[in-house]
């Protein structure tokens, strides 16, 4: 069972990142990132802080939209191309089909997203005065060591990105060490942004499950606007929108997954907010993610088995 899922799920992976789009969108977040220097250029001593707080914003806004692309695309293409059939002839059940393309989805964004935390944590060294010479210097050997593996590893060269990923990650958070809580606030708010995705994945999976890829992008779209803006559902004033809207609002506010606690404030993520850690924070938001994800795999299941591909 195991080894089937497995087997779907890196299948996945390097049909995503083979992907012109993915490559297009990486492109373009790491551009983000660094652009981030040039705004922080134009603050008054909050160089450090700027970088810090749009990169996260681009991080997570980046992925999302890769959740929804491949979400969105990944199970469609399998049946646009009829390559799903012979898969589902074999010994797969259906329920290890659909859990093997969440964690592809998964696994591709995760990548995307340490990559693009390295560009992040590297910006925030260059402005915290990390000499550029030796950011460049680590950077140009890391670049070295995946085009040698990329060389050399002609048939698993997509799968090299995966240990390359975190390893820069972790270059580059050593490097933003004068960076201090800035540091910190990378991490977490990557590691938020990670648990808030496999929801929007999940969301994703669950509406390709039975709908279309325009349909499936919109409808989750929809979902990640909603949940992004549940606490304001929640407490819309009775004054202005009236009883009816404002009941309607504080009911899709418990409907919908309350993403905006993925996107908690700069305090917190700094820890300096009394009483709230930010390690357990995010551990406690990552649980609840994991349990969101759970429960949409199984609707999105139950609709795939369901589903008549004839």
């Amino acid at each position: 069972m195991l080894a089937r899922i497995l087997a779907i799920a890196s299948n996945t992976y390097r049909e995503a990142v083979r992907a012109r789009l993915l490559l297009g969108i990486l492109g373009l977040s790491l551009a983000t990132s660094f652009y981030s220097v040039i705004v922080a250029a134009l603050s008054l001593h909050n160089e450090v802080r700027v970088v810090a707080d749009l990169g996260v914003a681009a991080l997570s806004l980046y992925g999302v939209v890769v959740a929804v692309v491949l979400g969105s695309t990944s199970l469609y293409r399998e049946l646009e191309q009829k390559t799903i059939f012979p898969v589902l002839s074999r010994p797969v059940r259906r329920w290890e089909y659909v859990v093997g393309k969440y964690l592809g989805t998964m696994l591709t964004v995760v990548v995307f997203v340490a990559i693009d935390a390295a560009a992040v944590l590297a910006s925030l060294a260059l402005e915290a005065d990390q000499p550029p010479w030796k950011v460049g210097a680590v950077t140009g050997v890391l670049l070295l060591i995946l085009a040698v593996l990329l060389v050399r590893a002609r048939y698993t060269r997509v799968f090299a990105f995966i240990p390359w990923a975190f390893a820069i990650a972790v270059a580059m958070w050593l490097e933003a060490a004068p960076a201090g809580t800035d540091r910190q606030l990378v991490l977490a708010g990557a590691t938020l942004a990670i648990a808030e995705i496999a929801i929007v994945a999940a969301v994703a999976t669950m509406f390709s499950s039975f709908s279309s890829p325009v349909l499936t992008a919109v409808f989750t779209t929809m979902v990640f606007v909603i949940g992004r803006s549940c606490d304001t559902l929640a407490h819309l004033p009775k004054k202005i929108f009236g009883e009816g809207i404002a009941s309607g609002g504080k009911v899709l506010s418990h409907v919908f997954p309350n993403l905006h606690a993925y996107v908690p404030g700069r305090a917190l993520l700094l820890g300096e907010v009394a009483g709230q850690p930010v390690w357990p924070y995010v551990a406690m938001a990552s649980v609840h993610a994991l349990a969101y994800a759970v429960c949409l795999l199984a609707v999105s299941v139950m609709a795939f088995q369901k589903r008549d591909f004839a």
